[in-house]
């Protein structure tokens, strides 16, 4: 006789979720760490991520226990140029993390800026979030301040504003402003909502300019402000939950004070408000 009785579901989340939501990675890097062999849950290797886990599980990743998550947290965090945005580097560069404040929990970037890249990077602690954040359906607007070599006219930049395609890769209309000229070199103010790797940098060579400099200075309603280079400020949890759709636990609405012993750490109250970065002449 054939037993057609439902199976039980399992209980607990898939372990991918849970690696993300305790910020080791996002939940595609997790399954790639699964894979490799890096995660062990109650002492034993698992190589599928198709397994769910409980409170009451301990998992290990490269020997390290995984901690209980915290609440959703996001950082704002001025890139200077010559980092790469990455928790490792195989040439050995610096990256990032290398240059955030001891202090710091475990955090993630939602998306990337290249190593000449610089301005606006938005970390956080919880995959979930970066996930949202880089997807294409969220649609929130980047805006970046363009230095490029050359003297643009306004109708040799109408092809970036209409979509452009180059080597069979399509990228999306931007709004291109011509901002002024100086000198050898023009500054513009570009914005996009995709975020393909070196869009602006490609998209510029297409129309036979080159980008010698490259600021980010919002990502959706998230703003650069006067954050200086290096500096890294904490979102407000009520902006977080405000602007995500999140419910979070901590009815503050305040972001965890830092210790005053922490240099590189804004001692300003995170905010949304701020005029857009300017670039040092």
């Amino acid at each position: 006789m054939t037993d057609n009785a439902p199976k039980e579901t399992p209980k607990g989340d898939r372990i991918a979720k849970v690696l993300a939501r305790a910020g080791v990675a996002s939940r595609r890097e997790a399954e790639r760490m699964i894979e490799a062999g890096r995660v062990r849950v109650n002492g034993e290797q698992i190589l599928s991520p198709a397994l769910n886990v409980t409170e009451s599980d301990a998992i290990l990743v490269d020997g390290n226990l995984v901690s209980e998550p915290e609440p959703p947290r996001m950082w704002m965090y001025h890139k200077p140029t010559g980092l790469v945005t990455s928790d490792r580097d195989e040439k050995g560069r610096e990256t990032i993390y290398d240059k955030m404040p001891e202090d710091m929990p475990r955090v993630m970037s939602v998306g990337r800026l290249d190593i000449n890249s610089e301005g606006l990077l938005l970390l956080t602690n919880d995959g979930g979030i970066k996930r949202k954040l880089e997807l294409p359906s969220t649609g929130w607007l980047r805006r970046y301040r363009v230095r490029v070599n050359g003297r643009p006219s306004d109708a040799a930049l109408e092809p970036l504003r209409k979509g452009i395609t180059i080597e069979g890769e399509r990228f999306q209309p931007m709004t291109v402003t011509l901002d002024r000229q100086q000198g050898a070199n023009a500054w513009l103010t570009v914005g996009l909502r995709e975020g393909k790797n070196r869009e602006i940098r490609r998209a510029m060579e297409a129309v036979n300019l080159s980008v010698n400099r490259l600021i980010r200075i919002s990502y959706g309603p998230f703003q650069l402000g006067e954050l200086k280079s290096g500096e890294v400020e904490e979102v407000r949890r009520k902006i977080v939950r405000d602007q995500l759709g999140l419910e979070i636990e901590d009815a503050s609405g305040t972001a965890q004070k830092k210790p005053k012993t922490v240099q590189r750490f804004s001692k300003r109250r995170s905010s949304m408000a701020g005029k857009p970065g300017k670039p040092r002449r």
